[in-house]
């Protein structure tokens, strides 16, 4: 099936588009009150995210709203730890947490790599059932947290903010971790490659923990295998490329080390001015972002302002998506997001020559 709207994925491989495309990370979720009533009827996150019909319809909710150029999996990042069996849960106002966090070099080997269309199912069900649904409007991505990231939860038991038990084995027990990545590394191959047969037209692959690592760390405990995810993956299929995008949170001093994985962009976060990040990367791959998410909460002249310097930073050429540089946060007026959204449209078309 022909997409009717390909801008998005046109962006990320740097061909021309006519406007710049735009989506939110986290667009289907807590700021929307039909995404409150569908997760009630659900019961619970992980009820949302097992149920592929109610998964599809808050992936679709933020579409009915807003002219977006793509639509991303209604999932969570820890769906392969909990497939590993450590127990996930989810403790009110407080995030996810895992029963069995790991410790010990025994329970790193004992642990297996799920099998995405046995274990995981339920992701690729919503995969196909949100793909179907879209009838070719827009691309669906797929994603998955990076190995680093994964592992920090796992480690952890859940967030954190000092990270210390990961550092710990990272230091005190390298081989330990390493093996753990290792076998993440290879689970997310498997679990974004079922995603793509399933039917995404692009996966991301988010490293939101990766910026609290010291560079030398960063390569080592993170890149490395991020690099080894995107010679894995699946680059073409259904007759096109499938692109791959690479977001590091804070990870702005490190571009052209995440360039030089063969990924196809790179996510930005807020930290790094966007025209700074094309000097040194802009040649090799699209850049996806980077508005501060706060922005949101300010009176419209201010969201479409802060559009058109971001706008005016990339400047004219090809290979910017639009985005965040993080997540929506849940008390932004919905109506602001439609603002954000078509100020990227309306104010990005001079940019664009076709």
């Amino acid at each position: 099936m022909q997409l009717k709207n390909d801008r998005y994925l046109r962006a990320l491989l740097r061909q021309p588009v006519d406007t710049t495309p735009v989506w939110m990370m986290r667009q289907a979720g807590r700021y929307l009150p039909e995404y409150k009533e569908t997760r009630k009827q659900a019961g619970d996150f992980m009820s949302l995210c097992k149920n592929a019909e109610l998964a599809c319809e808050v992936t679709l909710q933020p579409l009915r709203r807003f002219p977006l150029d793509a639509a991303i999996l209604f999932s969570d990042i820890l769906t392969i730890p909990d497939a590993m069996g450590l127990g996930l849960y989810f403790e009110t106002g407080e995030g996810p947490k895992f029963e069995r966090p790991l410790t010990t070099m025994e329970q790193i080997k004992a642990i297996p790599i799920p099998d995405p269309e046995d274990e995981l199912s339920y992701v690729m069900n919503a995969v196909r059932t949100i793909r179907k649904a879209l009838n070719g409007e827009v691309p669906l991505i797929g994603f998955s947290g990076s190995p680093w990231t994964l592992a920090t939860y796992m480690v952890e038991g859940g967030s954190s903010k000092a990270f210390t038990k990961i550092k710990k084995m990272a230091f005190a027990d390298p081989q330990a971790l390493h093996l753990l990545l290792d076998k993440l590394a290879d689970s997310v191959i498997l679990y974004l490659n079922a995603q793509i047969k399933a039917g995404a037209q692009s996966v991301m692959v988010f490293d939101t923990w990766g910026g609290v690592l010291s560079p030398r760390d960063y390569k080592e405990f993170s890149l490395q295998y991020m690099h080894k995810i995107v010679d894995g993956l699946i680059r073409e299929h259904d007759g096109r490329k499938v692109p791959v995008t690479l977001f590091t949170k804070n990870g702005g001093m490190w571009l052209e080390s995440i360039a030089a994985t063969g990924c196809d962009a790179l996510g930005l976060d807020w930290t790094i001015d966007i025209a700074d990040a094309k000097a040194r990367v802009g040649d090799k791959v699209a850049l996806q972002g980077n508005m501060d998410p706060s922005i949101l909460y300010a009176p419209p002249a201010r969201i479409e302002q802060e559009v058109a310097t971001i706008l005016e930073g990339f400047g004219k050429g090809n290979g910017h998506v639009f985005n965040l540089g993080h997540g929506i946060h849940l008390d932004v007026p919905p109506e602001n997001a439609g603002v954000f959204v078509d100020a990227v449209h309306r104010l990005s078309k001079p940019y664009h020559n076709s």
